[in-house]
């Protein structure tokens, strides 16, 4: 089992930085990737970031050039960070972090992000 804890989201205005926080605790040794989801109201979850234990990343279209997904491992706990720089009206959404391990795969709880224009 893997526990993730999200921390991190909040209200800014447009053009303004905020970084998410997901720390993963249990059995981190399973790990393969590690990622960004979010999802607005009326909408389909997205895929946001994501890395891989190599340290391989991936990013949407949409936040190319303005998100930058990291992670830090530590002894007992993995942590994915995602910085969000020049956020946007329509980066507006709830955002989830995912792990996929060799046996399953993770969601966080969710944090809100709201950029008001």
């Amino acid at each position: 089992q893997v526990q993730l804890v999200e921390s991190g989201g909040g209200l800014v205005q447009a053009g303004e930085s905020l970084r998410l926080s997901c720390v993963a605790s249990g059995r981190i040794f399973s790990i393969n990737v590690m990622g960004w989801y979010r999802q607005a109201p009326g909408k389909q979850r997205e895929s946001v970031a994501v890395i891989t234990s190599g340290g391989s990343t991936n990013y949407a279209d949409s936040v190319k050039g303005r998100f930058t997904i990291s992670r830090h491992n530590a002894k007992n706990t993995v942590t994915v960070y995602l910085q969000m720089n020049s956020l946007k009206p329509e980066d507006t959404a709830s955002y989830y972090c995912n792990v996929v391990t060799i046996w399953n795969d993770y969601w966080g709880q969710g944090t809100q992000v709201t950029a008001s224009s």
